[in-house]
């Protein structure tokens, strides 16, 4: 740290007449007229604001570092600086200050300077300006040496709330998934109907066949032909009763499903075709007409569909 002196103010002729302020002629004793004080710029002064490269964007309620430099040509003797304004401004409060002295070489001559720190809270957002700062320098003359530095601008901004973005990713992967398990669902549905449909069309086809030979088939095959039929209906009507089995029709037992309640209306056909099983007997034509009628009426099945 450099020892702090009072100001001699240069050049030697100024220096002079700061010293020994002149007497004008026909002035009274001890009546002086004062000299006008130099510039800081005609003494070599010079105070510079700011980080280098320009004050970079805040957060609002971040605490943040404002330096101000004040430099001069070393002369055989330090300068005493004395802060005596504040870094306090709309939004913006000060809250600490530190000083560092430095030398340094520059085109071959020493400069010497004096480094404050200002620590500054932003408490407000927006366009914010950190204030020119006041310093006063000692001289001989008597009066200090103003010295003021560079309003400097600042942007303050809201800090960033991750809350919105998380809420935001959560709707869209609800969204997302949402989407997924309603095409999935409307897949599954879609290849549900379609074999539905060629399920109830099969059937058709073969209710068809069994309706072209009510005259000219024997009675017993086309009975047990046509409870084939109805097992299929039914297996697909109660698929919890063949899960997991490769011959639903196989699986389905029409008599249980009867005496349990589950298949109303069908006693007499299932008699029938338990008749045909244990035995079966000559039946006209008319007769296989009226069970195959039953039987469509059973299944849900429009004779004009066919």
């Amino acid at each position: 740290m450099e020892n702090d002196s009072v100001v001699s103010v240069e050049p030697d002729s100024v220096r002079a007449s700061s010293v020994q302020p002149a007497v004008a002629n026909g002035d009274s004793a001890g009546e002086v007229s004062e000299l006008p004080m130099p510039s800081a710029e005609q003494l070599g002064i010079s105070i510079v604001s700011g980080p280098q490269g320009g004050m970079p964007a805040v957060t609002v309620g971040d605490t943040f570092e404002f330096p101000v430099t004040v430099s001069w040509g070393v002369q055989g003797s330090a300068l005493l600086v004395v802060p005596t304004g504040s870094a306090n401004a709309k939004g913006l409060t000060q809250v600490g200050m530190s000083q560092e002295s430095a030398r340094s070489v520059k085109d071959g001559a020493e400069v010497a300077s004096i480094t404050f720190t200002y620590k500054i809270v932003a408490e407000d957002t927006g366009s914010l300006n950190i204030p020119a700062i006041r310093f006063e320098i000692p001289t001989q003359v008597g009066r200090p040496l103003d010295l003021r530095s560079e309003s400097v601008p600042v942007r303050v901004n809201e800090p960033f709330n991750p809350l919105p973005v998380a809420v935001g990713v959560v709707v869209a992967l609800c969204v997302l998934l949402a989407g997924l398990w309603r095409a999935k669902r409307r897949a599954a549905a879609h290849k549900a109907a379609v074999a539905k449909n060629a399920a109830e069309s099969a059937l058709r086809e073969r209710m068809m066949v069994l309706k072209q030979r009510v005259n000219a088939a024997d009675s017993r095959e086309w009975l047990l032909e046509l409870e084939s039929v109805c097992k299929e209906y039914v297996a697909g009507r109660f698929p919890e009763l063949v899960e997991g089995v490769d011959n639903a029709a196989s699986a389905v037992n029409l008599d249980n499903l009867v005496k349990e309640g589950k298949l109303e209306g069908w006693n007499a056909l299932v008699e029938e075709f338990a008749h045909a099983r244990y035995g079966g007997g000559k039946r006209d034509g008319f007769e296989n007409r009226e069970t195959w009628k039953a039987a469509m009426k059973l299944m849900g099945i429009e004779e004009d569909s066919l």
